[in-house]
């Protein structure tokens, strides 16, 4: 169990959808996560480029400059965040985009519209399990 004290485990957002990624903060918040979001794959990339890695990644598929997919490859390729887990979340729930996901390095996919309770059940069940 955890003591009041720990810190809240870190979350990188990748959402371009404004609405989305208010309701992903919001739960994600009262789950007891802290978010940092970035709001394209450009963006995706710099703070991967400036920040230490987070506990978890949790990632849009379409987004706007890079896809999901290229941002994905690129968190992988960093020093640090090869273990970092990484769910996609995207509205295309394509077997061909799920299967080159999860080749490419991804923990987990999910689709939109998303349960709210199953979402912060398998972020916890990665986080639980590098911590």
């Amino acid at each position: 169990m955890e003591s009041p004290a720990s810190p809240k485990p870190r979350v990188l957002m990748v959402e371009d959808e404004e609405d989305t990624a208010s309701l992903l903060t919001f739960l994600l918040e009262r789950a007891s996560y802290q978010v940092i979001h970035a709001k394209d794959g450009r963006q995706a990339q710099e703070l991967a480029d400036t920040m230490a890695p987070p506990d978890i990644v949790l990632l849009d598929v379409m987004l706007p400059f890079l896809s999901g997919l290229q941002v994905l490859t690129y968190l992988r390729a960093r020093e640090g965040w090869g273990t970092v887990p990484i769910v996609m979340l995207t509205a295309d729930g394509s077997e061909h985009d799920i299967k080159r996901a999860l080749e490419n390095g991804a923990n987990d996919y999910m689709v939109k519209p998303f349960n709210p309770r199953e979402l912060t059940s398998r972020l916890k069940r990665f986080v639980s399990q590098a911590a």
